[in-house]
C-alpha cells in the first residue's frame, strides 16, 4: 500500500471530501511571491515536451503526456491527491450517488503491487474472497508490476457481466491464488440491520453515500419495529469501511449526539477551518452504543468512530483504525475534468489529528486468526494503515489517542484495554455466518453497558460534556 498514486475503487472511490466547486477567481489569495526558478521549470517542461513529441521512439498523445504530468504533481504531494479526466470525474461523481461500475473494491499501491485496502460488501470482489491487504500480482495475464495504479484500474474495469481473471498473492497465509470475477454495476447498499437480541440492534454501515443517514435512519426505524419497541443498546459496525462524502458523516454522528462537537477541519483555502457541532436529538435517546473498527475502517468513518468516542457517547471495541486524516476538495477544471487536492486535515472533539495514527479502540479485541495468520506472525505494523503509504501527510505532533497530554480535559479518557477472543465454537456468529470475535465482544459490552451505564459514562446526556 505504499507509493505516489492515490487510492482509488476498481471504478474510482471517494474517501473524505466536501462538495466539487470550481476554482475561485481570488484562488490566488494565498499564493506566495512565485520564485523565478518556477518559470525557468516550466521552460524545461516546454522543451521536454517537445522532444518528446519529436524524437520518442513510438508516437504518442501529446495531451496523455501532458495529462500524466499533471496527475504526476498531484499526486507527488499526497497519496490521495489526482487528477481526473473527463470519464474518471463521472465515475467519481457516480460513486458518491452510491452506483459505480467494476469490481468493488478499493486499492492503492504497495511495492509497485496493486494492494487491496478494502472490498464492498456483495460485490464481485467480496464474494471471490478477496480480503484487506492481499496483492493483486496479475490481471488477466498481465504482470500488474510495472503498471500504475491507474492502468491497473483501467484493465480492471469493463462491461458488466463480463469476465477478469486476477492473481492474488495472501501475505498473511505466503499463498498465491487465481479468481476469475464478473464485472458487474456497483450499487452499494450502505447499510444493513439486524436485531441481534431483544432489545440490542445492529446496524452495518459499509460505507458514506448520498444515501447512508437517510438508510440508517430507515434501518433504525425498521429494527425498532421489529424489536416492537425502542432498541436498549446498539452496535454500529464501522470494519472496512473506507469512508466517502464529510456531509454524512457528520450527519450520522449528529443522528447519536445531544450536543457537542463533532469535528473541525483546518486548512490554508477559505471555508476550511470549520467547526462542526450536533444538534439536539439522540436517536438512541442515550441508550448505549458499541462502536466496532479495524484497520479498514478510514477517513469518514474514523469521523464517526472519533466524534462518537470523545463525547463518551459510545464505547469503541476492535482494533486501529486506518488513519486517514485528511480531506480532498473536488475541483471542477476545464473539459469536464477535475481534480482530487487533499486541502485540510480534520479533527475529533478531543482536537487531536488522527492523520497517520488512526482510532485507538476503548477495548482492542482482534479477530480471530487463521493457522497460517499465526505461523506468520503478523503484528498491528504489518496491517494496512495511512502511515504505511509513501508519501503520506504526517500530522506533525498529532498524539497517539493514549496520550492524555494533548485531549482536552473536558474529554474522558479510553477504556483502552485488550482483551483475548474466546474460543470460536462459544463465540457469536456475525452477518456472514463465521464467529466473529469482535462483534462478540462488542455485544458483552453493550450488554455490561445496558445494566450499569453509569460505568463508562454512556448515559443519556453524557453526550453533552462539552
Amino acid at each position: 500500500m505504499f507509493g505516489n498514486a492515490t487510492r482509488l475503487w476498481a471504478a474510482m472511490t471517494a474517501g473524505v471530501m466536501t462538495a466539487a466547486f470550481s476554482l475561485p477567481a481570488h484562488a490566488d489569495d494565498n499564493a506566495r511571491t512565485v520564485d523565478p526558478a518556477v518559470y525557468e521549470k516550466l521552460d524545461v517542461f516546454a522543451h521536454v515536451l517537445e522532444k518528446i513529441r519529436t524524437s520518442y521512439v513510438e508516437p504518442v498523445s501529446e495531451t496523455d503526456v501532458i495529462e500524466n504530468a499533471i496527475n504526476g504533481m498531484l499526486t507527488s504531494l499526497d497519496p490521495h491527491s489526482s487528477y481526473l479526466k473527463e470519464d474518471e470525474f463521472k465515475d467519481l461523481q457516480q460513486q458518491t450517488q452510491g452506483e459505480f461500475g467494476g469490481l468493488g473494491i478499493e486499492v492503492t499501491m504497495d511495492k509497485g503491487l496493486v494492494k487491496v485496502v478494502s472490498p464492498i460488501e456483495d460485490t464481485p470482489a467480496a464474494q471471490a474472497g478477496l480480503k484487506s491487504g492481499d496483492y493483486i500480482i496479475r490481471i488477466n495475464n498481465k504482470d500488474v508490476q510495472g503498471m500504475t495504479l491507474k492502468d491497473a484500474v483501467d484493465v480492471m474495469r469493463g462491461k458488466p457481466n463480463t469476465k477478469i481473471k486476477l492473481v492474488i498473492f495472501r501475505e498473511s497465509e505466503k499463498r498465491t491464488f487465481a479468481v476469475t470475477l464478473t464485472r458487474a454495476v456497483i450499487k452499494v447498499k450502505p447499510v444493513k440491520s439486524k436485531l441481534l437480541s431483544k432489545g440490542i440492534g445492529y446496524l452495518r454501515i459499509t460505507s458514506f453515500n448520498d444515501f447512508t443517514d437517510p438508510s440508517m435512519r430507515d434501518h433504525l426505524q425498521a429494527l425498532e419495529k421489529e424489536n416492537k419497541g425502542p432498541l436498549q443498546g446498539l452496535v454500529i459496525d464501522l470494519r472496512n469501511n473506507p469512508g466517502g462524502l464529510l456531509t454524512q458523516a457528520i450527519a450520522v454522528s449528529d443522528d447519536f449526539l445531544d450536543s457537542g462537537e463533532i469535528v473541525s477541519t483546518r486548512g490554508r483555502i477559505e471555508g476550511q477551518d470549520s467547526r462542526y457541532t450536533a444538534h439536539a436529538g439522540d436517536l438512541m435517546e442515550g441508550k448505549p452504543i458499541v462502536v466496532l473498527i479495524n484497520p479498514g475502517t478510514a477517513s469518514a468513518a474514523e469521523i464517526v468512530s472519533g466524534a462518537l468516542q470523545d463525547n463518551r457517547r459510545a464505547v469503541v471495541v476492535g482494533t486501529r483504525s486506518f488513519g486517514k486524516g485528511s480531506v480532498q476538495t473536488i475541483f471542477n477544471l476545464p473539459g469536464d475534468t477535475g481534480m482530487r487536492l487533499t486541502t485540510a486535515l480534520y479533527y475529533t472533539p478531543s482536537g487531536k489529528s488522527i492523520q497517520a495514527h488512526g482510532i485507538v479502540p476503548d477495548i482492542v479485541q482482534k479477530p480471530f486468526e487463521t493457522p497460517e495468520q499465526k505461523k506468520a506472525e503478523l503484528d498491528d505494523s504489518d496491517l494496512p494503515s495511512e502511515a504505511s503509504l509513501m508519501g503520506h501527510l504526517d500530522a506533525g505532533k498529532a498524539a497517539d489517542v493514549s496520550d492524555t497530554a494533548a485531549r482536552r480535559a473536558d474529554v474522558p479518557q479510553s477504556i483502552y484495554t485488550t482483551v483475548p477472543p474466546k474460543d470460536p465454537s462459544s463465540t457469536m456468529v456475525g452477518m456472514d455466518g463465521q464467529p466473529d470475535a469482535q462483534l462478540d465482544r462488542g455485544v458483552e459490552v453493550l450488554r455490561a453497558l445496558m445494566s450499569w451505564p453509569q460505568t463508562a459514562g454512556v448515559a443519556k446526556g453524557a453526550s453533552k460534556s462539552q
